[in-house]
């Protein structure tokens, strides 16, 4: 009897100390479980706020990529135009150059035209001045004819022995060679009316001594009109 009666309390002892351990490991247990978890949230909470801090920087980097990629390709394309710009100037300059060439051979090319027409200008005024000087001798020496030169470089004809009254009355006629190498009548003394008819013949003509002798019969036949 005594015996089943320690048996008894032994398995009541078991049993509480067993109800015991239960309650202690599991609540134990639950609170390592409850810190774990916390610890696992605090965790995801603050690789979840690292990793969304990192996101918002690599936003940013990409903008900013973004915006240099812009800008690079923006300056490329300025880059490009000003060389567009630069070719286009050197060509107007080669052109500018190939322009300024032309037009100094063209200046050459006229003053070169215009030596030569100076030289054949001056040679035909010799001429002419040759033919006058051959005149002169022959009318002063037949026809008593006088050449002067006037101060404005007019050549003088006087004419004498017209009037068979008075042989030494003056005629006089004063001429110029004008810029196109042209005998030009300055002045007719007196007067006579045929004298532009005379001056356009001798000009097509250039027979300037059949032009004297005409002037001169002119004068003559003054006193009998």
């Amino acid at each position: 009897m005594a015996r089943a009666n320690e048996l008894a309390i032994i398995e009541t002892e078991i049993n509480e100390f067993w109800t015991k351990f239960k309650t202690t490991g599991c609540s134990e247990s639950i609170d390592q479980t409850l810190g774990l978890r916390e610890l696992w949230y605090e965790t995801i909470s603050k690789l979840s706020d690292k990793w969304s801090k990192r996101l918002k920087e690599g936003d940013q980097i990409i903008s900013k990529f973004q915006e240099y990629t812009d800008e690079f390709c923006q300056k490329n394309k300025s880059i490009e135009e000003k060389e567009q710009k630069l070719s286009q100037v050197l060509a107007n300059i080669k052109d500018g150059k190939k322009q300024e060439t032309d037009l100094m051979e063209s200046i050459q090319e006229l003053k070169e035209e215009l030596i030569r027409k100076s030289k054949m200008k001056n040679k035909a005024t010799e001429e002419r001045l040759e033919r006058l000087k051959n005149a002169e001798k022959l009318f002063k020496e037949r026809l008593g004819l006088e050449i002067r030169k006037t101060c404005a470089n007019h050549l003088q004809f006087i004419f004498r022995c017209i009037d068979h009254k008075d042989p030494d009355k003056p005629y006089m006629l004063t001429l110029s060679i004008n810029e196109e190498g042209a005998y030009e009548v300055v002045s007719c003394s007196p007067p006579l009316d045929c004298v532009e008819e005379l001056q356009l013949k001798v000009r097509e003509t250039n027979n300037f001594s059949a032009f004297i002798a005409n002037i001169r019969k002119a004068f003559i036949a003054l006193p009998y009109k």
